[in-house]
């Protein structure tokens, strides 16, 4: 005899072998012990968990010669051992007729079935139809089944099996019982391969029974299809095969979820450099991106759901092993967190779906469970701004940096002459502020917000990557203009007097330089640089959108930062485009920037009417005209 499949060899043949559908093959039982037979019944649910095979088996229990109650048949189980039921079994039975109705979906062929049903059956009770994936019939079939469906002869039973119930018509839906089968529980399937390895005499771990089991993602048959393909892979014991864990997750292409606790391990840490590793371990040997994200996005819902109700809960449809795992790594995350991490996979995954780099967009996504460990969250904000209470970096991080600031204070003020050492050292007041300087009542709520978003931008970094602080020698510099004081101690230097224009522009655009804008620091450096009052004001040599292009909204911090340092406070600094018509020559820098190519008679032609125009037409700022009819 040819080899049979697991899924076909072992496919139930009464009720009661029928694995998770307890409420199905219940009722079917209690109606045929009634004799409560219904003229059309839908089978709907998930693939492989026995829509077909109850369909067949409620036909064996109409059509089975045994009379219930006999000998023969004790119970409205089927005897399978008559004509009737042997046939049925077999597939060749004349009065059960099975119809692909992905196949024959058209309205020809329902108008056939509705004239063969008008017949009465050759030899049997009953003339059953059995319609598999009865969603794919055209709505024109289904309403020339309608009219039968409605008023059928008594010796008519239709059965539709179908995995999408929602697109059959209501009208038909109507007229028939309707049975939802539900997804194998993980343990029924664990104990069902555990009883086929048994009969078949392969010697399988429990580890690689689970990893099968929970493959099956609640079908049945998915399941015994890879426990199949895992007995042919699997190597042999003295002419037995035996099944391993690590053998069975090579084969499905899957990695261990040790890895994804590692992984984990690495975002608590925010040790975004070992995380990276781990990802790249996993794609060097094969593994694909959209595996990768699955198997984390599984990972991370068992630990919320371990999180949530605990690892023994029934939510977790996965072995002891796995359940302990997730249940360690649900610890060391608050249930905000897991939430997270799981929206953050999930959208990662949708994404790997249509992207070119899918390795790239994996990596980032990993990177951002990273840093969503360094955000404040929000509830906790408003809490302490309500009652005022401080704040401190210790309630997201585990350690605290120490290399930091204190907030200035009247009696830290000193004056002093500025100094080019100082300029480049300075850390940023508004990140450098401990917890001892935040508000401490209700009337301080807008010093609290600043001190609460200050320490929020100083977590953006890993407090054991802070650099220590840097010595600076107490001598101060010798100029012939005056300088800022060294930095003799950990408090903030307030300064009294501003420093000479020259100075400040080489500090600031230096500070914008080390930043990463050296465009930017370029165009401050070329301007014309005058104080005005309490006002630097820097006249550029560049237009308005050339501007706003390259001083942009980050340099423009570094730059604001920098002459906040360097000058007492309520000062200000004003970057300005070119003036309309105004001459660059008062530039003490002019001679650096690249000349203009004018026309000697660009004058006259800016008044010519078709400059004009296009002037108007485009909106532009014309800088040069140039006469390509003029002679040389």
């Amino acid at each position: 005899m040819a080899y049979q499949v697991l899924a076909r060899k072992y496919r139930p043949q009464l009720f009661a072998d029928v694995a998770g559908q307890d409420h199905v093959t219940r009722t079917l039982l209690n109606a045929l012990a009634q004799n409560r037979i219904a003229h059309g019944y839908i089978f709907s649910g998930h693939r492989g968990i026995g829509k077909t095979t109850v369909a067949r088996i409620l036909a064996m229990a109409l059509n089975c010669r045994s009379a219930i109650g006999s000998a023969e048949r004790p119970t409205p189980e089927p005897c399978s051992t008559c004509v009737a039921c042997t046939e049925i079994r077999a597939g060749n039975a004349v009065d059960v007729i099975e119809i692909d109705a992905a196949t024959n979906r058209g309205i020809d062929e329902i108008r056939e079935l509705r004239e063969a049903a008008r017949y009465s059956p050759a030899r049997d009770r009953y003339k059953i139809y059995i319609l598999d994936e009865a969603h794919q019939i055209t709505d024109a079939a289904f309403n020339a089944l309608l009219k039968t469906l409605e008023e059928p002869p008594a010796h008519i039973v239709f059965m539709m099996a179908t995995t999408q119930p929602e697109d059959i018509p209501q009208t038909i839906r109507s007229r028939c019982q309707h049975f939802s089968f539900h997804a194998v529980r993980f343990e029924v399937i664990q104990q069902q391969l555990r009883q086929i390895a048994q009969q078949e005499q392969i010697a399988a771990e429990e580890a690689a029974l689970s990893l099968l089991a929970e493959a099956g993602d609640g079908s049945m048959r998915d399941a015994l299809s890879i426990m199949d393909q895992a007995i042919a892979s699997a190597a042999c014991d003295d002419g037995q095969p035996k099944l391993e864990a690590a053998h069975v997750r090579s084969l499905m292409g899957t990695v261990s979820n040790a890895v994804f606790e590692q992984m984990l391990l690495a975002v608590k840490e925010q040790n975004a450099a070992s995380m990276l590793e781990q990802a790249a371990a996993l794609l060097d040997a094969g593994n694909a991106p959209q595996q990768i994200a699955r198997q984390m996005v599984r990972f991370l819902r068992n630990c919320l759901m371990a999180h949530i109700a605990g690892e023994k809960s029934g939510l977790l449809q996965i072995s002891e092993e796995e359940r302990a795992r997730a249940g360690r790594a649900a610890a060391i995350f608050s249930e905000e967190d897991l939430t997270r991490f799981l929206n953050t996979m999930l959208r990662t995954f949708d994404d790997l779906g249509y992207r070119q780099e899918q390795r790239f967009h994996l990596e980032l996504g990993l990177l951002k469970l990273v840093y969503t460990q360094r955000l404040l969250p929000l509830d906790d904000i408003l809490r302490r701004l309500s009652t005022g209470t401080a704040l401190s970096s210790a309630t997201k991080s585990q350690s605290a940096p120490t290399n930091v600031l204190s907030a200035p204070s009247p009696a830290s003020r000193v004056q002093a002459p500025p100094t080019s050492a100082t300029m480049s050292t300075r850390t940023d007041s508004a990140s450098a502020r401990p917890a001892a300087s935040m508000p401490t009542g209700p009337g301080d709520t807008q010093s609290g917000i600043a001190d609460i978003f200050g320490d929020t931008a100083s977590k953006s970094k890993n407090p054991a990557s802070l650099p220590a602080a840097t010595p600076i020698s107490a001598t101060p510099t010798p100029a012939p203009t005056p300088t800022l004081a060294p930095v003799f101690s950990a408090q903030e230097i307030i300064v009294e007097e501003p420093p000479d224009a020259a100075i400040l522009r080489a500090a600031i655009c230096s500070d914008m330089a080390n930043g990463g804008h050296q465009t930017a620091a370029s165009l401050l450096e070329a301007g014309i640089w005058q104080w005005n009052g309490k006002e630097m004001q820097v006249q550029t040599a560049i237009s308005k959108v050339m501007l706003d292009m390259t001083y942009n909204a980050e340099a423009q911090r570094i730059a604001r930062e920098s002459f906040r340092r360097r000058t007492p406070a309520g000062y200000n600094l004003n970057v300005a485009p070119e003036a309309r018509g105004s001459a660059n020559t008062a530039n003490p820098n002019a001679s650096e920037m690249p000349p203009k190519s004018v026309s000697q008679r660009a004058p006259q032609t800016m008044d010519h009417p078709l400059v004009q125009h296009a002037q108007e037409l485009f909106h532009a700022e014309i800088r040069s005209v140039v006469n390509l009819r003029e002679e040389n």
